[in-house]
């Protein structure tokens, strides 16, 4: 294993407890997660991270693999002295997720798996996303990340939400080729995790934008299916980045999932 870069994390919200870690989509950073964080209860703490190369996360010596990836998340957390976490993330985020749990189902007190899938890319997509990242090493350019931001925000937030679109271009603006085109291979060699979820025991919230283009409901479908204390929400008139596109609803779906960690981790009364 190569070494491990320490991850730049930030903390949204200061409650205690076991607390939302909360991982960002392609190709933006941590700041998606900034008007979710302003939704949840003061109660919940929720602590947003940098994935390598990404925001202001050093890519270092990293190879390009989703398990490295979330060993970085891991380690990271576990220098800040977290000793568990309810590790939400939304698309390539949702995809480090699901490795960490895979890696440390222990550590990972609950899923919330946004606007991402389980399954592996098809050999079309991965041989996409290959090419984007050869340009963008070959450029240097973040161009074709560029070209694709906009596909990601849903038709109604296009026409009436346009005030989010300038913050999305400058998260976007913010990133460097070659982090972006190391997101793109890392995404691109990633496994198909739907039988780790068969085997993962905590609470998983699925959500997925109405509008989504990237995710479909039958991607949701497989984890919904997959997953043994599950629940689905479908947020109208949404798309692929829902946590920015309707941070109060995304919010809802995850206060729900750390109440429902804490009623498990809650001591049972006994029987007198």
């Amino acid at each position: 294993m190569s070494a491990l870069p320490l991850l730049a994390l930030n903390q949204l919200s200061s409650g205690g407890g076991v607390p939302l870690v909360l991982l960002h989509a392609y190709p933006v950073d941590s700041r998606m997660w900034q008007a979710v964080a302003a939704h949840l209860p003061a109660h919940v703490r929720a602590l947003a991270a940098d994935l390598p190369g990404q925001g202001f996360s050093p890519l270092g010596s990293i190879q390009t693999s989703m398990q490295e990836t979330a060993e970085a998340v891991y380690r990271t957390l576990k220098n800040e002295g977290i000793a568990n976490a309810i590790v939400v993330g939304c698309s390539m985020g949702g995809y480090v997720a699901l490795a960490l749990a895979e890696r440390h189902p222990a550590f990972v007190a609950g899923l919330g798996l946004v606007d991402t899938k389980a399954t592996a890319d098809s050999a079309d997509v991965r041989a996409y996303r290959l090419r984007m990242a050869r340009e963008m090493e070959m450029g240097p350019t973040i161009a074709p990340a560029l070209a694709m931001y906009a596909s990601l925000l849903g038709e109604t937030t296009l026409k009436e939400r346009r005030a989010l679109i300038p913050a999305v271009e400058n998260w976007v603006h913010s990133q460097s080729p070659r982090g972006l085109a190391w997101a793109m291979k890392t995404m691109a060699g990633r496994l198909d995790r739907t039988e780790m979820l068969r085997h993962y025991h905590g609470p998983v919230a699925v959500v997925l934008g109405a509008e989504d283009k990237a995710t479909t409901v039958a991607d949701a479908q497989v984890m919904v299916e997959a997953a043994q204390d599950v629940t689905l929400e479908v947020i109208p008139q949404v798309g692929h980045l829902s946590p920015v596109e309707d941070p109060a609803a995304v919010a809802a779906v995850l206060t729900g999932l750390h109440r429902r960690v804490l009623r498990r981790s809650a001591p049972k009364a006994r029987p007198f």
